[in-house]
C-alpha cells in the first residue's frame, strides 16, 4: 500500500487514460477516462459507500467506505476509486503503483500505434523506359529503406487499358526489383484508369 501523500506525488507526474485492469465492471456502469490527478485512494475515498470490485475482479457489491478500505488493507493493496461519478462511486482493490505504471505503459503503446506510416508514390506507364523505370524504382527503394509504404501507380491512357497484362508484368517486376526491401502489402488491383499496387517495408521470404 502507499499513503496519501506518496500517491499525490505519483499522480502529478502521470496523466493516465483507461483503466488497465481487466476485471469487468458490474453491467451499467463504465469507467470514464481520467488523470491520474483525479484518483482518489485509501483514506481519500470519504463517500459512505462504494461498489467494490475486489483484486481478483470479484463483485463485492455496494459496501461501505470503512469497509472496502478494511478489505484492501487485510489484501496488503490500495483502495482506489475509478469511476467517482457512478452512483455510488466504483473502487478497486489493486496494487495503486503497479495499476499506475501499466497505464503508462498503455498509453505509450497506443501512441506508438496511432503513429502514421508516411505514403510515398512512384508513377509510370505501360512500357515506360528502363532509364524512367530505374529512377523509380530507386526513389522506392529509398523510401522503403526509410520505412515508408510505396504505392506504385500506372496510369493508362487511350486504348492502353485494353492491355492491362502489360502493366500488371511492370508492377511484377517492380517488386521483384525491390523484395529485399518491400514486401506486397496490396496487390496489383484497378481503380479507374489506373493500376496500384501498394508495397511496405520489409523482405520477401
Amino acid at each position: 500500500m502507499i499513503d496519501a501523500h506518496t500517491a499525490g506525488v505519483v499522480n502529478s507526474a502521470l496523466v493516465l487514460g483507461r483503466s488497465a485492469s481487466r476485471a469487468a465492471l458490474p453491467s451499467g456502469l463504465k469507467e470514464r477516462a481520467i488523470s491520474a490527478s483525479e484518483y482518489r485512494i485509501n483514506e481519500d475515498v470519504r463517500v459512505p459507500e462504494v461498489r467494490l470490485i475486489g483484486p481478483d475482479g470479484q463483485n463485492y457489491g455496494v459496501v461501505s467506505s470503512s469497509q472496502a478500505l478494511q478489505i484492501a488493507q487485510q489484501a496488503g493493496l490500495d483502495l482506489v476509486e475509478v469511476a467517482p461519478n457512478s452512483e455510488p462511486p466504483v473502487c478497486r482493490v489493486l496494487d495503486y503503483g503497479k495499476f499506475l505504471y501499466e497505464k503508462q505503459k498503455k498509453d505509450r503503446e497506443a501512441r506508438k500505434a496511432q503513429t502514421k506510416v508516411e505514403i510515398k508514390e512512384i508513377r509510370m506507364r505501360p512500357k515506360t523506359s528502363e532509364h524512367h523505370r530505374s529512377f523509380k524504382v530507386r526513389n522506392a527503394r529509398r523510401w522503403l529503406t526509410e520505412g515508408k509504404k510505396v504505392r506504385v501507380r500506372i496510369r493508362f491512357r487511350g486504348q492502353e487499358i485494353s492491355y492491362p497484362e502489360i502493366a500488371l508484368g511492370d508492377l511484377k517486376r517492380v517488386a521483384e526489383e525491390l523484395a529485399d526491401v518491400g514486401i506486397i502489402e496490396q496487390a496489383p488491383m484497378m481503380e479507374g484508369r489506373t493500376m496500384l499496387m501498394m508495397l511496405t517495408p520489409g523482405k520477401a521470404r
